[in-house]
């Protein structure tokens, strides 16, 4: 038996939940407390805006709003306002193929290629073997984030079919089924199964199979138009004491290609629905997914890491991912949750089923550790046993962590750079290629030398000269993560300059060699 399946019987055996079943929470909403908790997080990290919400048996019992869609232009937020949900969307995809499989219209272990005749990998038996299942649950081998620079920064013009068809060049970085990488591409693929299987665009699917019928009246997917929808949060990033907006959007929000991995909007109105109907659906929302399948989505399917901070804050002693959510536990407490981050976005959905209790949490702003911070207390007041730690207290554990970060890990120092002149990179000047990435030329721009992505135009900036490297400024602040140059000649390699960087930002997944001279 896979380690995987023999993880699932354990647990299952050990716990034997069942979704929407369980005691009810120990610790109801004070809304006093949690308005204090709230008040705390949003001004400690001076967040554009903040909406979050709790269910305890399957009402919401506290629901609060602050700031505005676009900082300094006095619209507020409320809650119907609408959030990137970004990764969250992926336990939307895997309900709406739950749903194909409990129409009898696709199976778990169907090979991908059943489904899309063109899928492969690098490892041509990979690619044979791979089931609908193994799309969701981040066990390809590949890199984390490997590829994701076909989906990000937007705008972009890759599509699915070129995802689908880089997806054989992307080299692994350890065997199939092995361990636990996060990845977005398998996403993009089980959005294409979803729509062969369905008969219908991914897009129209997820309407259909989730909104439509939970009453997630607010939520789009897909292309809608943002004048007429109304009331949508921008997202933003910090600069000095400031939150700027940052890729803002138009009057028209197009279709991406990654609405199947984290293009959906929705509302904390409609996370609340939805939060509510995994916790105690009512008897309309248990007739939308058996409870075979409800079980299979928050069964473990893949092994994680339990990590340093998971024993030290949580007491945890387990890991893994299901389909589309991970589970682990926190004070002997079972818990299902999964985070979203986006360009000045976060969002995160927490339940703790053995307590009926679940929280929404959505940032239009650089929240990272606000949303950390947040959840942890929040999570802590229906655990512990014991009065919930602080705000402060876990804010504090984090800026440790962070001084304790061996310099290895952190960013170096780039401060002291200069433009590259066009006489230092004269040899290696010229049109390079990627065989998943595509083209990019490195040529003369004036006195200067630009890089220029052809399908990304936002991976567009000068090469600068630090010490003995090169570096690439981008032009654009919203691209926030600065690269290494290498050239040799005839090829050129990319590495992110701050090890911390976004995974997504997976410059080491390029091999790029020279075709051509410049245009």
């Amino acid at each position: 038996m896979r380690p995987d399946r023999i993880l699932a019987v354990a647990f299952a055996l050990c716990l034997a939940w069942l979704p929407g079943a369980g005691a009810a929470a120990e610790a109801p909403a004070d809304r006093k407390a949690v308005d204090a908790i709230f008040d705390e997080v949003f001004s400690r990290y001076q967040l554009p805006g903040l909406a979050l919400g709790i269910v305890e048996d399957g009402r919401v019992v506290y629901s609060r709003t602050a700031g505005e869609l676009v900082e300094g232009e006095r619209d507020r937020i409320d809650s119907k306002t609408l959030f990137k949900v970004a990764s969250n969307t992926k336990s939307m995809t895997t309900a709406t193929l739950a749903r194909l499989v409990d129409a009898g219209k696709l199976r778990w272990d169907d090979p991908v290629t059943r489904w899309i005749p063109d899928f492969r990998m690098h490892d041509a038996w990979v690619g044979r073997e791979m089931q609908v299942r193994d799309l969701l649950i981040h066990n390809s081998g590949l890199r984390a984030g490997a590829g994701d620079l076909m989906l990000w920064p937007e705008p972009n013009t890759f599509t699915r079919a070129d995802i689908i068809h880089g997806l054989g060049y992307l080299k692994p970085y350890r065997s199939f089924r092995s361990g636990y990488d996060y990845d977005n591409l398998m996403y993009i693929v089980a959005g294409e199964v979803a729509a062969a299987a369905g008969g219908a665009p991914y897009e129209t699917l997820v309407r259909r199979e989730v909104f439509e019928p939970l009453g997630m009246t607010r939520c789009q997917v897909g292309q809608w138009n943002r004048i007429e929808v109304g009331n949508v949060a921008q997202p933003h990033r910090r600069e000095g004491e400031r939150n700027v907006p940052v890729r803002s959007d138009g009057d028209i929000v197009p279709a991406t290609t990654m609405d199947p991995a984290g293009g959906v909007r929705c509302s904390l109105d409609d996370m609340l629905r939805w939060t509510a109907n995994w916790l105690k659906p009512n008897p309309k929302n248990e007739a939308w997914l058996s409870q075979e399948q409800r079980q299979a989505l928050w069964a473990p399917q893949m092994p994680m890491p339990v990590s340093k901070r998971m024993r030290e804050w949580d007491r945890s002693h387990f890991s893994a991912y299901g389909y589309g959510w991970r589970l682990a536990d926190v004070d002997g407490v079972f818990k299902v949750a999964h985070t979203g981050t986006l360009m000045g976005m976060y969002s995160a959905v927490t339940m703790l089923p053995d307590k009926g209790a679940g929280f929404v949490i959505l940032i239009n702003g650089e929240g990272e550790d606000a949303r950390t911070v947040l959840t942890q207390v929040l999570v802590k007041r229906y655990t512990s046993g014991v009065p919930a730690l602080s705000v402060a207290h876990y804010a504090g554990l984090i800026d440790k962590e962070d001084a304790a970060r061996p310099v290895s890990e952190k960013a170096p120092d780039t401060s002291r750079r200069r433009r590259a002149t066009v006489k230092e990179l004269l040899p290696e000047l010229g049109m390079y290629r990627d065989p998943w990435f595509g083209e990019a030329t490195l040529c003369r721009d004036g006195d200067a030398v630009r890089f220029r992505a052809n399908k990304s135009p936002l991976l567009d900036g000068v090469v600068q000269r630090v010490g003995k490297r090169w570096l690439i400024d981008w032009d654009d602040p919203a691209v926030d993560a600065e690269a290494w140059v290498d050239l040799d000649g005839n090829g050129m390699r990319l590495a992110k300059v701050d090890p911390q960087a976004d995974f997504s930002y997976d410059y080491e997944d390029l091999a790029f060699e020279r075709v051509g001279a410049c245009p």
